[in-house]
């Protein structure tokens, strides 16, 4: 098999191994007894971002740091100007004020701190474990804040909406859609556990054939790896909220599209960039430092500043902001 055929062979295996992944967890999450919320916020939220940590943790431990980080910014980078762009040009995207002011300030912060960090000093455990606590405090925090009364006036978090999404794509879903109790009833538990088992495993294997693909074809094209990371590996693995996105941009659900962008950026930066700083310490290259972070908090920023301008993101942003990645993209390949 070529690299291309690796490349492409690791992205179906990554959503295939995603799918099962979520569905396995979910189904002995609920045989558990464990809220709809909670598994919502935590498993479905960061089993949705399985495709693109395992990719990253890959990439560092392959000694591609290139790719492995390439892949967090490239991914932030790509929901924001591409995925969200695209999506408010198929529906205006409507948010309350307050669920603005509280989750864009949580994306600008998360993408400004993975800046400073990558600026200064190397993503190592201590800088990890500090992503990985900040984004349980989120998590916690999102918890409490949906356990509200006064949720469906203030807004939904995000991490809320990141699970909402996958809900409405995936309906037949346990724990989603009308007759999930039901069906919770008839999945036994051993079925789901190896389901779970099964998709981790299909996860881990995919993420390896794709970086093995993403660094044969730099070899091959003389690219660098860092521009693999940030353009085709962080489209590739970024197609899960591609995909949720549009269809709720489609069934007219603008807010729930802009939410699940927001939650992923979060989830993205904060839990893919902590846990692979955790499991395989490794640099951030310099032209990231120097130029991809800097286009990551000014697509955030852009992001937060069209929102707050009537609380929604007009066509006419969206297609600013689909503008802004392909000029980012053609910067990229004009100079890598």
């Amino acid at each position: 098999m070529g690299d291309t055929g690796l490349l492409l062979g690791g992205f179906v295996l990554l959503v295939i191994g995603g799918e099962m992944l979520v569905r396995g967890a979910v189904a002995v999450a609920e045989k558990m007894g464990m809220s709809p919320l909670l598994i919502g916020l935590t498993l479905v939220g960061l089993g949705t971002s399985a495709p693109e940590l395992v990719t990253s943790v890959q990439a560092a431990l392959a000694g591609s740091p290139g790719i492995a980080i390439g892949n967090i910014v490239g991914s932030s980078i790509s929901n924001i100007l591409f995925i969200l762009g695209l999506s408010a040009l198929i529906t205006p995207m409507a948010i309350q004020s307050k669920a603005l002011h509280r989750d864009g300030a949580v994306v600008v912060f998360s993408a400004l701190l993975f800046s400073l960090i990558s600026y200064f000093a190397s993503l190592d455990r201590i800088m990890g474990s500090i992503f990985v606590t900040v984004l349980a405090t989120y998590i916690v925090y999102a918890y409490h804040q949906e356990k509200l009364p006064s949720v469906a006036v203030g807004g939904h978090t995000s991490a809320f909406e990141k699970a909402e999404a996958f809900g409405e794509l995936h309906e037949d879903m346990v724990g989603y859609g009308p007759g999930a109790d039901a069906r919770a009833e008839q999945t036994g538990i051993v079925f789901a556990l190896l389901i779970t088992i099964g998709g981790l495993a299909v996860v881990i294997l995919g993420g390896k054939l794709l970086v093995d693909g993403a660094i044969g074809i730099a070899r091959i094209y003389g690219m660098t790896e860092r521009v693999i990371g940030l353009t085709i590996v962080a489209i590739g693995t970024s197609m899960p909220e591609f995909v949720t996105s549009v269809v709720a941009a489609i069934r007219k659900h603008g807010d729930v599209a802009l939410g699940n962008i927001m939650g992923s950026n979060i989830y993205n930066i904060l839990g893919i960039g902590g846990m692979t700083g955790l499991i395989q310490p490794t640099h951030v290259p310099a032209e990231i430092a120097n130029f991809d972070n800097l286009i990551m908090v000014a697509a955030s920023v852009a992001m937060f500043a069209f929102a707050s301008r009537g609380h929604r993101i007009t066509r006419i942003e969206g297609a600013a902001l689909l503008l802004g990645y392909v000029t980012y993209i053609f910067m990229l390949l004009a100079k890598p």
